[in-house]
């Protein structure tokens, strides 16, 4: 059989630099990066800056609270990010911002900000897809080349493969995100959110000694979490539960928060492998691309790692600076799509919470 060529991408190589400022505020990070594309194709993060709102344990946080902190720091976080890139923004080529999906005060008000540097400066606007900003910031950090997607973050839960100038939805969640599902129980049992609630559960998980049964819930392609949830929210309340760890007095039959942590992330993290494998199997891929803030957890990076190895392919994942929602990542496929000839006018760049990953044409692949 001869073998497949690869299309020529539609992307031509610049003529000269291109910078792009791009702000993400869809959640509780408010982000700015700059990134430059160079004449040689290459890339370059020229910062990346990024500040939480964190609110006490036990509690989530709400859009006019997030809302709130994001205009408060906006000026700050830009002028940290310009300073640190050594530029000003009469250098910027584009404004790129988070359009959706997300939290609707927190989106607008970072938007707000947006339009209005546009304005002041006479800049060109670009609204990218939240989701898709993570997938191609995943791609140039990795080098991965056509990957199955696993897109796993507070407000998503995606397995992703791309066709045809599109990022295609193979499966999901049919409730609640896998970030959603780890944060609330967090605060459950009061957990700290700083840094963040996911990563707290993944360092109490590693304590864990006991797997407790939980719901096993894959259907298809797709995956429940909301189930899952409940019934490890009931275990708190079960009489073997002990809030504080085994005492000297007890015996071996008893349930830990550590072992509810471990519990939930190993039932959790088997469906999110089960339903990559079939997508990698659905579409011949040897590749898998995690991206979102979930993405960052060690031990999801390692059973996809051995699930990729008996299929002879191999794991991609970042760092929490490029998995973690941020600024950069929005900058890279707002520039992207800049310089396909793509532009947001200001009468269509109002926010959507609902923005499907597979809504956004990729007019920069071929």
């Amino acid at each position: 059989m001869p073998g497949r060529t690869r299309k020529r991408s539609p992307l031509k190589i610049p003529d000269r630099p291109y910078i792009a400022l791009g702000l993400e505020g869809s959640a509780n990070k408010l982000g700015v990066g700059i990134i430059r594309h160079d004449t040689d194709g290459s890339t370059v993060v020229m910062s990346n800056v990024r500040h939480t709102y964190i609110t006490p344990p036990g509690e989530g946080f709400l859009p006019r609270d997030t809302a709130q902190h994001h205009r408060d720091w906006a000026l700050s976080v830009i002028n940290d990010a310009l300073s640190k890139a050594q530029i000003s923004l009469h250098d910027i080529d584009c404004i790129c911002f988070t359009q959706g999906p997300g939290m609707g005060a927190p989106l607008s008000s970072v938007a707000l900000v947006a339009r209005t540097l546009s304005l002041l400066y006479d800049k060109p606007l670009v609204g990218v897809n939240h989701c898709v900003g993570h997938i191609e910031m995943g791609r140039q950090i990795t080098g991965a080349q056509n990957p199955v997607v696993l897109y796993v973050s507070g407000g998503n839960t995606q397995v992703i493969a791309y066709s045809q100038q599109r990022y295609r939805i193979f499966g999901e969640t049919l409730d609640i995100a896998v970030g959603n599902c780890l944060d609330r129980f967090a605060r459950v049992i009061n957990l700290s959110n700083d840094p963040s609630p996911g990563y707290n559960i993944e360092q109490e998980a590693k304590k864990g000694k006991r797997l407790v049964p939980l719901p096993y819930t894959t259907k298809g392609m797709d995956v429940s979490l909301s189930g899952i949830l409940t019934s490890a929210e009931a275990y708190v309340q079960d009489k073997r539960y002990r809030r504080n760890g085994a005492s000297a007095t007890d015996g071996d039959d008893i349930i830990t928060p550590q072992d509810l942590c471990f519990s939930l992330q190993e039932t959790v993290f088997a469906m999110l492998v089960e339903i990559t494998e079939r997508a990698m199997a659905h579409i011949g891929s040897k590749e898998v691309l995690i991206v979102g803030g979930v993405g960052c957890n060690e031990r999801l990076q390692e059973m996809m790692g051995i699930m990729a190895e008996e299929r002879g392919g191999r794991v991609f994942a970042t760092d929490e600076r490029f998995c973690i929602d941020n600024g950069i990542m929005i900058a890279q496929a707002g520039l992207l799509s800049f310089r396909m000839g793509y532009r947001t006018p200001l009468t269509k760049s109002s926010c959507t919470q609902r923005f499907r990953t597979d809504e956004v044409h990729v007019a920069w692949r071929a």
